[in-house]
Order: C-alpha cells, then sequence, then structure tokens
C-alpha cells in the first residue's frame, strides 16, 4: 500500500492528467470499496451525505472525532487517494485547525476540500481569513514531513446567487487566484453551471477546476472539452441509494400486505 504523501501525490496527478477526475462522493467504507472496485482511481466523500448517513444536519454538526473515525475507516478500507470534505475545518481557531489537519492526515487522508463560508453565519469568510487558514494548512502538511493536495472552495455562487453572473465571475476568480497563491492545488467554485462562466473560470484560474455535477451543470463531455480537472456528485449519490431503498422497501410493504403470510417468498 502506498504512503499517504504518495497518495497525495498520485491524487495531484489525476488532475493533471488530462482526463477529467470524475468523484461519485460516498459516506463509508462501503462506497469506498465499490468505486475502487469499479475501477475509478480516487474516492471522495460529502460532508451532507456522511452527516445524514450518521443522523446528522451538515454544517458541522458531526462530532468531529466521529468525522476523523469514519473518514480513517474509509481510507483503511481501499487503497486509492481518499479526499476528504471537511466543510470550513470544525474549527473556531487556528490551533483547533491545526489539530484537526493533524489527525486527519494521520487518518491517512490525501487531500480535503475546504469551503469559504463561515458554517454559523453562512456568509463568506474574508478573503483575507481564508488565505490565513490555507496557508496554515500547507505549513501543517509541511510539518508533518507529508503532502496534502487542498481543494479549496470558494461559495460564491451558492451564497450570492442574486448576484449579476459578471459579478460573481469576477469575485470567484479574484478568491481562486488567491487561494492558488495561498497553497492551494485546485479550486472547486461550487455551483458554477453556466457553460460561458465555467470555461472562463477554467483559462484564468490556470489550476484545475472542480465543478458540481448538478441538473443546471453542462453533461460531463462538455465539462471535459472545457478543461474542467474534476467533477464532484456531492450528497446526489446518497440521495439517490435512498430514493432506490425507499421504492424498494415500498415494494417489500405492499407484497407483504398482499401475502401477509408468505411475503416476497410466493
Amino acid at each position: 500500500m502506498s504512503s499517504q504523501s504518495e497518495k497525495a501525490d498520485l491524487l495531484k496527478k489525476l488532475h493533471h492528467s488530462g482526463k477529467m477526475l470524475v468523484l461519485p462522493n460516498i459516506w463509508d467504507a462501503a462506497g469506498a470499496i465499490l468505486l475502487e472496485k469499479l475501477g475509478y482511481p480516487a474516492v471522495a466523500t460529502a460532508s451532507a451525505a456522511i452527516a445524514a448517513a450518521h443522523g446528522y444536519d451538515d454544517g458541522e454538526r458531526i462530532p468531529f472525532d466521529l468525522l476523523v473515525a469514519i473518514v480513517a475507516q474509509i481510507a483503511k478500507s481501499v487503497n486509492v487517494p481518499v479526499t476528504v470534505d471537511i466543510e470550513a475545518g470544525y474549527a473556531a481557531d487556528n490551533e483547533t485547525l491545526k489539530s484537526n489537519i493533524r489527525r486527519l492526515i494521520a487518518a491517512g487522508v490525501a487531500g480535503i476540500n475546504i469551503e469559504d463560508t463561515d458554517v454559523l453565519t453562512r456568509e463568506m469568510l474574508p478573503v483575507g481569513e481564508q488565505v490565513e487558514k490555507l496557508k496554515l494548512i500547507g505549513r501543517v502538511a509541511e510539518r508533518e514531513n507529508t503532502r496534502l493536495y487542498i481543494n479549496a472552495r470558494t461559495d460564491v455562487f451558492l451564497v450570492m446567487p442574486d448576484l449579476p453572473e459578471d459579478q460573481k465571475l469576477a469575485l470567484a476568480i479574484e478568491r481562486g487566484r488567491a487561494y492558488t497563491e495561498a497553497g492551494a492545488h485546485g479550486i472547486y467554485p461550487i455551483f458554477a453551471t453556466e457553460e460561458e462562466t465555467v470555461k472562463t473560470l477554467v483559462n484564468a484560474l490556470k489550476v484545475p477546476v472542480n465543478i458540481l455535477a448538478k441538473g443546471d451543470a453542462p453533461d460531463l463531455n462538455v465539462l471535459q472539452k472545457l478543461g474542467v480537472a474534476r467533477v464532484s456528485f456531492g450528497p446526489s449519490v446518497h440521495r439517490a441509494m435512498l430514493l432506490s431503498m425507499e421504492a424498494l422497501l415500498k415494494n417489500v410493504k405492499e407484497s407483504l400486505s398482499h401475502h401477509p403470510v408468505t411475503g416476497l417468498l410466493t
């Protein structure tokens, strides 16, 4: 099995291969094992899916200790790199953030997503504050004598939906460039969906761009042609799984009501 640093290097290489890295986000070891079995070269988690699967709302409501235990089990279960959605870092101060990053590295994590929204206010953090967080994460990895792929998420398109598209685009580029200078390896402008917007982001940022696959986003083939390096699915795979389970369980219940003695065996 490769070391944590080797997996981080591989994760970085996958973002620069010229082939779009498609990451259907999972929430447990079973999902990670399935992705590896199907030939996916890396595994990504979704914070909302992990939270929901364990009875918590998204927004850093799940205890960090529990999150680390889940992540460690996922990382241990596969040989491919694992990148983890850590929301805003689960930390109210820099010392806690340092500790959290050290624990994630120890758990075998090769990469992280970190967002620039305050989980309490749901407002975007000042650029300078997020820049300092990214620099701190880079320093922690260096001191741990390891590497960590940092995917810096900017929430301009998510938290400012009423802003004109050109203004959202300008803000996303400004933040993306600042985060890259601070040590981020890739930029995740979540909820950027317009084809021309995605194209401009890819050309302007010069680092791997991560796009969320959603109903109003271009399809995967178009995103590949636009030069997108990575596509995430967020909690949509978890929601699809629950819908599939719901349909199955409804069929079970209906079958039992029609055949109360023998149930599905008839």
